[in-house]
């Protein structure tokens, strides 16, 4: 049996360095890789626990030196730039809030990375992803399911994940937990990355200070405006969309009796709109960008459990498909901070069934038009 060549995404952290490990162990032909992003000029994360700065480099090279493995650095920031930077910048700025983890995923991670794959001639690429991937025996499809730590599961970000990916991804940490994970690394003698802290913030955005990149970003983009309140009635001032989000309660600057939240960004008349915890609830959103992973594009409306942000855990909802592409999620309790721009995931039990992004809510009316 011939051995299988897999190009293994390296981000000088414990998870990919393990994964890396592993597939060595099971017989692999493994080479690492790193993909360079940052931009030249573009300030980033550059720390110890950022999967974009030199530390990190040098650290997946050091893994891959002891591992014996080949290692590279594929310089791919124009690409991050056009399908990642900018989509979150533009998204910002129409009032939306991206998840530009996901977009990373789906663009860089999972396409450009695999075609580089496929030059270097390997069948496979690898990650450090938490989540699990087998093949349907009836139906040959492949599914995508959470990963068995339910702490560091991450289907939620890789929904976007299409068929022909599957077939040419492996997910070696899917059955582990990160303990064991960071056990692994002590014994497999990874002491550079074994203790490692985790990644905790976007790459491009050093301090998780949106405000500040995107003033960096895209200078004289952002226009105040006020801030309404549900009646229509302006109650202050905002300095610009981007720096607002919906469920947000701080950094307001109007007073009231009670706590005000932002429910509503409205790009057409400038305006953020606040109201009470109770206006920050909905029963409803229109997804569209639609991506089925498990299943093919449904019919008929379908039970399912919905999760509208990364670290929340699924509500129960029911599906159902609109002839324009688009699929309306009906949750079956309020939720809370149902926010545009962010992705809705749909799944039975653990596996993902399909996803989109959040067009919009029933707080506007319906939202299947």
């Amino acid at each position: 049996m011939a051995v299988k060549r897999v190009l293994v995404a390296m981000s000088g952290g414990v998870d990919s360095s393990v994964a890396a490990a592993l597939l060595a162990q099971g017989g692999y032909e493994c080479i690492g890789a790193t993909m360079q992003l940052w931009p030249e000029g573009l300030p980033h994360a550059d720390d110890a626990t950022s999967c974009c700065s030199l530390q990190a480099v040098e650290d997946a090279r050091r893994v891959a030196a002891s591992l014996n493995i080949p290692y590279y650095v594929f310089n791919m920031a124009a690409e991050f730039t056009e399908q990642v930077i900018d989509r979150f910048a533009a998204a910002y700025l129409a009032g939306a809030t991206p998840n530009p983890c996901i977009a990373c995923n789906r663009y860089m991670k999972f396409s450009a990375f695999l075609e580089k794959a496929r030059a270097l001639d390997c069948e496979y690429i690898a990650t450090g992803h938490y989540v699990r991937v087998w093949q349907q025996a009836e139906t040959q499809r492949y599914c995508l399911a959470k990963g068995c730590d339910k702490n560091k599961d991450q289907s939620y970000v890789l929904y976007t994940l299409t068929q022909e990916q599957l077939a040419h991804t492996l997910f070696p940490l899917g059955n582990y937990n990160k303990p064991e994970i960071r056990k692994l690394a002590t014994e497999l003698q990874l002491q550079v990355v074994a203790a490692k802290p985790e990644s905790q913030e976007i790459c491009f955005v050093p301090g998780n200070n949106y405000r500040k990149f995107l003033e960096t970003y895209r200078p004289g983009s952002q226009k105040p405006g006020p801030i309404l309140n549900t009646a229509g009635e302006q109650v202050g001032r905002h300095q610009g969309l981007a720096f607002y989000t919906i469920g947000q309660r701080k950094g307001l600057g109007i007073t009231n009796a009670l706590p005000q939240y932002v429910v509503d960004i409205n790009p057409e008349k400038n305006a953020v709109v606040v109201g009470g915890q109770e206006e920050c609830v909905r029963t409803t959103l229109l997804a569209d960008d639609v991506n089925w992973v498990s299943v093919p594009p449904i019919s008929e409306p379908l039970e399912v459990t919905a999760r509208i942000r990364y670290r929340v855990e699924p509500a129960a909802a029911i599906i159902t498909p609109l002839s324009h592409g688009a699929v309306r999620t009906d949750f079956l309790k309020p939720q809370r901070a149902v926010t545009p721009g962010q992705s809705v995931v749909w799944y039975i039990d653990d596996v993902v069934i399909g996803g989109g992004i959040i067009k919009r809510t029933n707080s506007g009316g319906p939202v299947d038009a």
